[in-house]
């Protein structure tokens, strides 16, 4: 098959996956010019020779669950992978589906009203699902453990005062407090002042994932792999102004070796269409609903067996099932 050809079916494949959009289709450049950026990125990186070996990218949620002790032993959080080095030729463009998927992801966004928002207000979101961890025993064996994901959290859009979480029922209060955010830890306002150019979003995105990801650092995960990672986690747990949203999963669409899965199941059973991108034998899947193209949640599937389980195995769910601006810590949407 022909790139002519390959191109036909993904844009049919995208056609039978999702109904028709209440919103308008995207313009009929913009997939070929996403698509033309993607290949000549490609190339440059292919001659300057930055593609870096990958492994697993790390999630916030991963970092809080690396101190955690089990059987009285250490846990070994979901991070795992094999270092196998990536050669340009192996990395392909987003596909066509993907590109429109999250193309209409982002019109959707976009037509959402925005929230008026003030300093002293805060936002929440709601989520349910688990994580895999891997555990030692005290014979010296694994053991693989499931921990709860599921968690309400509340974070002053401002960064004035300490973010809130609930889980498991209990209150606690986050150390420090956010100041103007960042990437891994950012607040309303610090979401509003990103730039809503995809190309340049990205390029911040990605600068911040090879100074953490790229040479030098003790992960191969390696910036593209980290930017969808990050991206994801904007997504599923912040509350963002409409068009950083959108602007969000038109960076994303610009990520090399992103692609549609057709049917995927979130945390508490809902089915959708996910974009996904598959990195050392784990597929990243952001689940959507088919009709609304509404955020569901996030999982990560396992490709072949591991450690961490048979080929098929869900290591990770979690679903997005309340997010908003509210007034208080503690106040329910």
């Amino acid at each position: 098959m022909n790139p002519e050809q390959r191109e036909r079916a993904e844009r049919g494949q995208a056609n039978r996956t999702l109904p028709p959009p209440p919103y308008p289709e995207p313009a009929p450049g913009r997939v070929d010019a996403r698509r033309a950026h993607f290949l000549r990125e490609i190339d440059r990186q292919a001659r300057s020779g930055t593609f870096r070996p990958a492994v697993r990218a790390r999630r916030r949620w991963d970092l809080a669950l690396g101190i955690a002790v089990a059987a009285g032993a250490s846990v070994v959080v979901l991070s795992l992978g094999s270092g196998a080095p990536v050669t340009p030729s192996e990395v392909q463009p987003a596909s066509a589906a993907s590109v429109q998927l999250l193309e209409r992801a982002a019109l959707a966004a976009a037509a959402t009203p925005q929230t008026k928002v003030r300093a002293g207000q805060y936002t929440y979101f709601k989520t349910v699902g688990h994580t895999s961890v891997l555990s030692e025993t005290k014979v010296g064996e694994m053991e693989l453990l499931r921990e709860n994901e599921g968690m309400e959290q509340w974070t002053s859009v401002d960064g004035s005062e300490q973010t809130l979480q609930r889980k498991d029922g209990i209150d606690a209060l986050l150390p420090g407090t956010p100041g103007q955010g960042n990437l891994n830890a950012p607040t309303y306002m610090f979401l509003d002042a990103l730039p809503t150019d995809p190309d340049v979003l990205l390029k911040r995105i990605t600068d911040d994932a090879e100074a953490h990801h790229g040479a030098g650092s003790d992960s191969t995960t390696g910036p593209h792999q980290q930017a969808f990672v990050t991206i994801g986690d904007l997504l599923r747990n912040r509350e963002a102004p409409p068009d950083i949203t959108a602007a969000l999963y038109r960076a994303a669409a610009l990520i090399p070796g992103v692609d549609v899965v057709c049917d995927a199941v979130d945390a508490v059973g809902r089915h959708g269409v996910a974009v996904a991108r598959t990195h050392d034998g784990e597929r990243t899947e952001w689940i959507f609903d088919e009709s609304t193209v509404r955020f569901l949640g996030e999982r990560t599937v396992l490709l072949e067996d591991s450690a961490w389980g048979k080929a098929g195995t869900v290591v990770t769910s979690v679903a997005l099932i309340q997010s908003g601006i509210v007034d208080e810590a503690g106040q329910n949407t």
